[in-house]
């Protein structure tokens, strides 16, 4: 997976892979978030187990040098961040009970604060995310095998 090219801009708008293994999960990871500029918004959907924090791992560990290990998912705090030249905003919005409750912590400020917003559970803002932002499919094909499908963002 190394080299990937996610996107030609004379091809399609969305572009899939299929991972064997964690350890591929984080690469591509790996991949994305070497490409993705400040100010981006990454929603992830999927059903518990699909590997929506094993691939933000990846991406925390590309744009921000920490560990992968030092990546854990938010499920009670909603929110961690992960320093570096451009900071991580993790997000988990399991818990989140409306989308109201996400504007009155403020969380939607990062969407446009130099960072990077990783957010898993997306669809419980769906109304929420700024038309810019990149959305990732991830699915279960069997135990450990997953479909992540990347969809290019509406324009802004």
């Amino acid at each position: 997976m190394d080299g990937i090219t996610f996107f030609d801009q004379s091809g399609p708008s969305s572009t899939s892979f299929i991972s064997i293994s964690d350890s591929e999960t984080r690469n591509l990871g790996r991949q994305l978030g070497k490409v993705l500029p400040k100010n981006s918004v990454v929603c992830l959907f999927g059903d518990l187990g699909a590997g929506k924090t094993t691939l933000i791992k990846g991406i925390v560990s590309a744009v921000t040098e920490l560990p992968e290990e030092h990546v854990n998912s938010p499920t009670f705090t909603y929110l961690n961040i992960y320093p570096g030249s451009i900071p991580v905003y993790h997000f988990d919005l399991y818990r989140l009970d409306n989308p109201e409750d996400f504007l009155h912590m403020g969380f939607e400020d990062f969407f446009s604060s130099e960072g990077i917003c990783c957010i898993e559970w997306s669809e419980r803002i769906q109304e929420l995310l700024p038309k810019g932002a990149l959305r990732v499919t991830l699915s279960h094909q069997s135990e450990d095998t997953r479909k992540i499908e990347i969809f290019l963002p509406e324009e802004k």
